[in-house]
C-alpha cells in the first residue's frame, strides 16, 4: 500500500482543519470544539461514509479525475480503516469534528496524497446526507423485516384461536362477542399499514445527494447515475440546493416509526389490562416481567409499560426535527447537525421494541375460560336480539327500544338477556320466536357475522391464513 511521503501528515491534517485552509486568524476553542462536533455520534455512520467514498473514488477514476494507482491505494486503505473500526482500534479525534475528517485523516495518513484527492468533487455536506441515506435505507430495511416476523407471529396465535370468544369494547365497555384472533389481526393490519409505509418512506429515501457538493455542485464531469448504481439508489436528486438540505425524508421516517410506536403502544396497553388478575385474559412469559422489592406476588408487566412510555420518546423526536427544519433556508445550516441523535435514537427505539415484542408474541399464554366469562357479561349478545327482530320485520330503532326495556329487566334481576324464557322476552315484543336463543349464544353472535373483515371463526382462519402467507419466509 503507498505510504505518504510526509513525515507528519496527521499533524499538517490537524493543523489544516483547525485553521480551515488558514481563513481564519485564531483557531476554534476547545468550548466550541466540544459544542459543534458530531463525532461522539455520528461515527455509527462509518461503515456507510466508507461505502458512499468507495463509489465516489470508483466514479473519480471512470471519469479521468483519479488515477487508478490512487483508486487503488484508496480501497486498500479504506479497508485497513473499516478492519480498525470494527475492531475498536481505530482513534477517534473531536478535534477533527465529524466521522468524515476522521476517515480522511487517517485516510491520509496510510495512503498519502491519494487520501487527499478522494475528496474532489464533493463536499461534506452532500457527504453527511448520503451517508444519512444510505444508513437509514438499511434500518428501514431491517424495520421492514421485523414488522414481517410480528404480523406472522399475531396471525399465528390468530389461527390457533380463531373460535375463542372475549368480549370487543367500545368505551371500554363490554359491547359485542369476538374472537381473540379476530383481535389480534386488528393488529396485524396495523404493523400491515406500518410496513406499507416504510417501503414507500423507502422509495424517497433511496435516492443519491452525492454530486450537489456544498450546494450548487461541480465543475468537475462527475457522472452521479454511475455512483447511484453503484450504491443501489434508484436515482438521484434532481436540484443540489434541495439535495444538501433536504430532510423531509428524516422527517417522513420519524413520522411513520412514531405511528408504529402508537400501535405497539395500543397492543401494550391491552396486554397490560388483561394481563391483570382482575380480568385473567393472558399471562405473559416471565422473562418479559419482573417483580417487586416489596411485594412477593407481583408479576408487572414491565416489557409492554416500557413500550408504552417510549412511545412518547420517538413521537418527541418527530416533533424536534419537525421543529429543527421550520426556519431553514436553503442550503446546508449548522442545524442539520441536530438531525441525527434523534433519528438514531428513533431507529434503535423502534428497532428494539419490534425485536422483544415479536419474542413476546410467543409468550403470551392465553386464558380463554376467562375471557368467555367476561365475555358473558354486560349483556354482549343485545344487539343480535336486535339484529334478529329486525329480520323479523321489526323497524331497527322499535327493536332496539324492545331490547333496552328487555336489558333494563335484566340489570333488575341480576340475569343475562339468555336466561330469560321465550315468553318472557315475548313480553317486550311479540315478534319473538321460539327460536330466539339461538342469536343469544355467545357462538352464534360470532358465527353471524361471516362477512370480509367479521370475527365469525371461518373469516378469522382465512385472514390468518392470508396473513401467514403475505410474511412467510423473508422479504
Amino acid at each position: 500500500m503507498p505510504q505518504s511521503t510526509d513525515p507528519r501528515p496527521q499533524d499538517q491534517f490537524a493543523k489544516k482543519a483547525e485553521a480551515w485552509s488558514a481563513r481564519f486568524s485564531e483557531p476554534v476553542s476547545d468550548l466550541v470544539k466540544r459544542y459543534t462536533a458530531s463525532v461522539d455520534f455520528d461515527k455509527r455512520l462509518a461503515a456507510f461514509d466508507i461505502e458512499g467514498s468507495l463509489a465516489h473514488a470508483d466514479m473519480l477514476q471512470a471519469a479521468g479525475i483519479l488515477s487508478q494507482a490512487d483508486l487503488d491505494a484508496i480501497r486498500g486503505g479504506m479497508a485497513a480503516i473499516l478492519a480498525e473500526i470494527q475492531a475498536g482500534r481505530f482513534e477517534w479525534s473531536l478535534d477533527l469534528e465529524d466521522v468524515h475528517l476522521n476517515i480522511e485523516r487517517r485516510l491520509t495518513e496510510l495512503v498519502g496524497d491519494a487520501g487527499k484527492r478522494l475528496h474532489t468533487g464533493r463536499s461534506r455536506n452532500d457527504q453527511v446526507a448520503t451517508d444519512i441515506r444510505l444508513w437509514l435505507r438499511a434500518e428501514i430495511d431491517t424495520l421492514l423485516d421485523l414488522l414481517r416476523q410480528l404480523r406472522h407471529a399475531l396471525a399465528g396465535i390468530a389461527l390457533e384461536h380463531a373460535a375463542t370468544i372475549l368480549p370487543g369494547f367500545t368505551h371500554l365497555q363490554v359491547a359485542q362477542p369476538v374472537t381473540f384472533g379476530h383481535h389480534l389481526l386488528a393488529y396485524a393490519e396495523m404493523f400491515g399499514r406500518d410496513a406499507e409505509r416504510l417501503a414507500d418512506c423507502r422509495r424517497r429515501v433511496n435516492r443519491l445527494p452525492l454530486g450537489a457538493a456544498a450546494l450548487a455542485g461541480t465543475t468537475y464531469p462527475i457522472d452521479r447515475e454511475r455512483v447511484a448504481r453503484t450504491l443501489g439508489f434508484d436515482g438521484v436528486c434532481r436540484n443540489s440546493l434541495d439535495a444538501v438540505s433536504d430532510r423531509d425524508f428524516a422527517i417522513e421516517f420519524c413520522a411513520a416509526a412514531a405511528l408504529i410506536m402508537t400501535h405497539v403502544s395500543r397492543l401494550s396497553e391491552e396486554l397490560v389490562l388483561w394481563m391483570s388478575p382482575r380480568v385473567g385474559f393472558i399471562d405473559l412469559a416471565d422473562r418479559f416481567c419482573t417483580g417487586s422489592s416489596i411485594m412477593p406476588q407481583k408479576k408487572n408487566p414491565d416489557v409492554p409499560e416500557l413500550a408504552r412510555g417510549k412511545t412518547g420518546r420517538v413521537n418527541g423526536h418527530l416533533v424536534a426535527l419537525l421543529t429543527l427544519m421550520k426556519g431553514q433556508p436553503l442550503a446546508y445550516n449548522k442545524d442539520n447537525q441536530e438531525d441525527k441523535e434523534g433519528l438514531f435514537d428513533t431507529a434503535d427505539t423502534v428497532r428494539d421494541t419490534l425485536r422483544i415484542f415479536v419474542d413476546l408474541a410467543g409468550g403470551i399464554e392465553v386464558q380463554p375460560d376467562a375471557m368467555r366469562a367476561a365475555a358473558l357479561q354486560g349483556f354482549s349478545t343485545a344487539t343480535d336480539l336486535a339484529d334478529y327482530l329486525v329480520k323479523r320485520g321489526v323497524p331497527f330503532r322499535d327493536a332496539h327500544e324492545a331490547v333496552a326495556a328487555a336489558v333494563r329487566a335484566c340489570v333488575e334481576r341480576g340475569c343475562d338477556l339468555a336466561d330469560l324464557s321465550v315468553d318472557e322476552l315475548r313480553a317486550f315484543h311479540a315478534s319473538v320466536g321460539d327460536d330466539v336463543h339461538a342469536v343469544l349464544t355467545l357462538e352464534g353472535s360470532v358465527a353471524a357475522r361471516a362477512h370480509v373483515g367479521g370475527t365469525a371463526p371461518a373469516r378469522v382462519r382465512e385472514e390468518a391464513q392470508r396473513v401467514l402467507g403475505e410474511t412467510a419466509g423473508g422479504q
